[in-house]
């Protein structure tokens, strides 16, 4: 375990508990959490699948792995002394002092049962595969940041993403509506994995210098600055890259380019990424996730026009 960095503590913002507990979730990255869902719940009703109260229990399920990630992460960097008073990232309401240790990680313990439950109705009704689905992916998000072998602190966060909240969620969305997976399912969930992948890479790269500091090896602190940048343009490249070949193969019709629409966006973004360091980065973070959203959207339009 590394130990804490000693620093100065900031001067904290006057805002009540309610207030720091929205921190505490994080909003600007829920978006993330939504994008699949509706990317996999468009496949199901274009197969004429769609179970309403499944695909807003999925919704549900989503939503609250994303918060508890996010709650694990507050509490668990604060524990393996990664967050210190000099990082560049919204507050975290663990290491600031807005909320105590116990109650961030008891808040953790609670959020992640109540997914736990709602995965159990889905379970329920779509069978055990989505029960060992709902359980791997509770280990998961406390694997993230917790545990003897933190995997966002090994380099493996970019990983992680991708497969939970890309490929995970977008084919168990589809799957716990249909009974069953295709092979178009999993190419739609591939760019959705790129895209929410592209947000914590933004995150990490921000990063840099403080988990330098505090040992916190992320994939951006083992390749550097610049082959960060490269990966994050790489992302968002094969984001637009895939709805092109599919059009291309003639398998997909024309509506399958919707996505394209927002590439004026991801253009902006890519550009800013060029220079931007430090805290200029958090508009870029947030404005990935909301690309991820719109990209989401239109994807999701598109499949079920086509």
């Amino acid at each position: 375990m590394v130990k804490k960095t000693e620093s100065k503590k900031p001067i904290l913002p006057t805002i009540s508990p309610w207030q720091a507990w929205v921190l505490a979730i994080r909003p600007r990255t829920l978006p993330a959490a939504v994008a699949p869902v509706l990317v996999g719940t468009a496949a199901a009703i274009a197969d004429r699948q769609f179970v309403f109260i499944v695909a807003v229990a999925a919704g549900m399920v989503a939503l609250l792995l994303q918060i508890g990630v996010n709650l694990a992460n507050d509490y668990f960097d604060y524990k393996h002394g990664f967050d210190t008073a000099d990082r560049l990232g919204p507050l975290r309401v663990t290491q600031s002092g807005l909320l105590q240790p116990a109650s961030v990680k008891k808040a953790m313990i609670i959020v992640l049962c109540v997914a736990g439950a709602v995965g159990l109705l889905l379970a329920v009704i779509a069978g055990w595969p989505v029960l060992a689905i709902g359980l791997t992916c509770i280990l998961a998000a406390l694997a993230y940041s917790g545990g003897p072998f933190p995997l966002a602190s090994h380099g493996l966060g970019d990983l992680f993403v991708f497969i939970f909240f890309g490929l995970v969620a977008v084919c168990g969305t589809y799957f716990v509506q249909t009974g069953n997976l295709t092979v178009q399912v999993v190419q739609y969930s591939i760019p959705i994995g790129l895209l929410i992948t592209a947000i914590l890479v933004i995150n990490n790269l921000r990063d840099i210098p403080t988990d330098l500091k505090t040992g916190k090896n992320t994939l951006a602190v083992k390749i550097g600055q610049q082959a960060t940048r490269m990966e994050y343009l790489a992302l968002i490249m094969g984001a637009y890259i895939l709805p092109a070949l599919w059009f291309l193969s003639r398998k997909f019709p024309i509506w399958i380019l919707l996505p394209l629409l927002s590439l004026p966006l991801a253009a902006v973004l890519v550009n800013k990424v060029r220079d931007a360091d430090g805290t200029a980065l958090n508009p870029v973070l947030g404005g990935t996730a909301s690309l991820s959203l719109a990209y989401s959207l239109l994807l999701a339009v598109g499949i079920v026009l086509s």
